[in-house]
């Protein structure tokens, strides 16, 4: 358990924000594809993004690879080890990872030739791998599928024989993520671009260059929410930038509808208060689905309505997200309305200090730093504090340095 609040309704701090994971990940794949190494500068502490740089440098003495709730480092890591010139591996994870949906990769490249078979239940994991070499070509895939299944085909595409012809059905979901790999891959020297609906990447080598991870994003969304709930404030986020790769940067527009300013400065951002606040906001989160919990938090201890939708991979995250912010926010008498599987509805209502149970964190590091924020307004306590380490190892020590503890 831990208990927060603020000592203060202002708040001055000054935070080296952690890494971007998302990068740093991308980073790893790449260089493990590349026949020379290469220095990752400010690469990521998140549990994620050390489990895969363990794995990466492992892999080839160990049969059974244990990702635990790693995500990202279960969807890349199938591409690549799928397409490792020899080898046979058991990939598995935790309990909620054993149920969280992979078919769809599978299947993809399973269709490019891959090895690929399920150890228990047909279209999750655990994976057990045959590495072979594969030619590549042409695929077709549905584009609402997960920005991770399409970027772990692409990380691998360059060293197919014939590269990648990855083409979409449908409306493309997440596309800022896609254009991140994309971007990193051109870095490295791929060759890559959009022609129409299709991704083509040729066949060609990676080549070794040194590389710096931008601060994360995604994190500073829980610093955008304790600015928004805060009477003022002066919070200076070290590392992020105006052109940055990463979708959650659309914080910088969403949060000015909730009264905080942001000013880019050498080396990071400037978040203050001036309550030009909005009552009522429609969003779509369709390319930043991951700061979906930050906002809504944000919206219900400012009383605000919101009508937000492109929320549907929310559902095979670390938990079923929209569900459980449903949950959490009614033991604030806060009631969010499900309205379809991507779409959901907050009323507009007076958040006041009240006697609540634990927020429950149901082994998703966002659940426990998104209502962090509501220790602004009064003392609130979060079920599994050592969750956050999954992104944000550093998160509750940052908090302490500004107040809030």
């Amino acid at each position: 358990m831990k208990s927060i609040v603020s000592n203060s309704h202002s708040i001055n701090a000054l935070i080296n924000l952690t890494s971007s994971k998302s990068e740093s990940n991308r980073a790893l794949i790449i260089r493990a594809l590349c026949k020379d190494d290469f220095v990752i500068d400010n690469l990521a502490i998140a549990d994620d993004t050390q489990v895969l740089d363990v794995i990466l440098k492992s892999y080839k003495t160990s049969s059974i690879l244990d990702i635990g709730p790693a995500g990202t480092a279960m969807r890349f890591l199938t591409s690549f080890l799928a397409t490792r010139p020899t080898g046979n591996w058991e990939l598995t994870g935790s309990d909620r990872m054993q149920k969280r949906p992979i078919r769809i990769l599978v299947d993809a490249l399973r269709s490019l030739g891959a090895e690929i078979n399920y150890k228990h239940n047909d279209g999750y994991p655990p994976l057990l791998l045959t590495g072979k070499s594969i030619k590549g070509g042409k695929l077709i895939i549905n584009g609402g599928v997960s920005s991770q299944f399409i970027s772990s085909l692409l990380l691998i595409a360059p060293l197919l024989d014939e590269g990648l012809h990855l083409s979409f059905e449908g409306e493309v979901i997440s596309k800022p993520y896609i254009d991140m790999t994309i971007s990193m891959m051109k870095y490295f020297g791929a060759n890559v671009y959009w022609e129409g609906n299709t991704i083509i990447v040729v066949s060609n080598h990676y080549q070794a260059k040194t590389i710096k991870i931008e601060a994360d994003w995604s994190a500073a969304s829980y610093w955008y929410g304790i600015a928004a709930l805060s009477d003022s404030c002066s919070i200076t986020l070290m590392g992020l930038k105006a052109k940055s790769l990463q979708g959650d940067s659309e914080l910088v527009a969403i949060y000015t509808q909730l009264g905080v300013q942001t000013t880019f400065i050498d080396g990071g951002i400037l978040l203050t208060k001036n309550n030009e606040i909005k009552k009522s906001i429609e969003l779509d989160l369709e390319s930043c689905p991951d700061i979906a919990q930050t906002i809504l938090v944000s919206c219900a201890g400012l009383g605000i309505e919101v009508k937000m939708k492109g929320l549907k991979t929310l559902k095979i995250k670390e938990t079923d997200r929209v569900a459980a912010m449903k949950t959490e926010l009614n033991k604030l008498h806060i009631n969010l309305d499900i309205i379809t599987d991507q779409e959901v509805y907050l009323a507009p209502n007076q958040l006041i200090q009240k006697t609540i149970e634990p927020i429950a964190t149901y082994d998703d590091h966002r659940m426990a730093m998104s209502f962090a924020p509501l220790a602004m307004l009064f003392p609130i306590t979060i079920e599994d504090e050592k969750v956050v380490s999954k992104s944000y190892p550093n998160f509750w020590k940052d908090l302490s340095e500004a107040g809030i503890c």
